[in-house]
């Protein structure tokens, strides 16, 4: 179904210019879309940025959205995805207390329940990563929770590479040097 609301993934390459970020969200603004993460790095291009973002829409007004975003002049590319076409993580952190996690067998229990790991123990307070999907992350979060053990949590947002061999980016900048002798 073509309005039927689902979470999709773009892929944003741009370059490393100051400003463009802001340019991006305020396509989601003026749509009327929440963005439900965002991660900015690096990509493996020297000088090209990485968006990951996902928003929670139909399929007509993300690919409304990937094409305003493409049409900035100092974006590469905007491509949209959906989680059968992406590889994703997410990273979290969990910092709790250190007398409840010692003192109840059951939070370790559900630490190896998700396949989290502790990466730091003091007196005072622990630290437990967990990488993997969000459904997974947020559910460690409500156990641990209910086990009155969080101080803290935080949550990196999607990271995604694609299932194509390259990226869509690199074909770009291929058509690019060969129209123009230069990447």
């Amino acid at each position: 179904m073509e309005n039927e609301k689902r979470l999709y993934t773009l892929i944003v390459h741009s370059e490393n210019i100051a400003g463009i970020l802001n340019q991006v969200t305020a396509v989601f603004t003026r749509r009327q879309v929440n963005i439900e993460s965002l991660n900015v790095s690096a990509s493996s291009i020297p000088g090209i940025h990485r968006y990951t973002i996902t928003a929670l829409t139909d399929k007509e007004t993300i690919v409304k959205i990937a094409g305003q975003i493409e049409k900035k002049v100092d974006v590469l590319q905007c491509q949209c995805y959906t989680d059968s076409e992406i590889f994703m993580q997410e990273v979290a952190l969990y910092k709790v207390i250190t007398s409840v996690l010692t003192g109840n067998p059951e939070i370790s229990a559900i630490i190896r329940k998700y396949g989290a790991k502790l990466i730091e123990v003091n007196p005072t307070f622990a630290v437990i990563e967990k990488t993997g999907h969000t459904d997974d992350i947020t559910a460690l979060n409500r156990e641990l929770t209910a086990q009155g053990a969080v101080l803290q949590f935080v949550s990196s947002g999607r990271i995604a590479i694609t299932r194509a061999r390259i990226e869509h980016v690199n074909e770009y900048l291929d058509k690019m040097e060969a129209r123009y002798g230069k990447k």
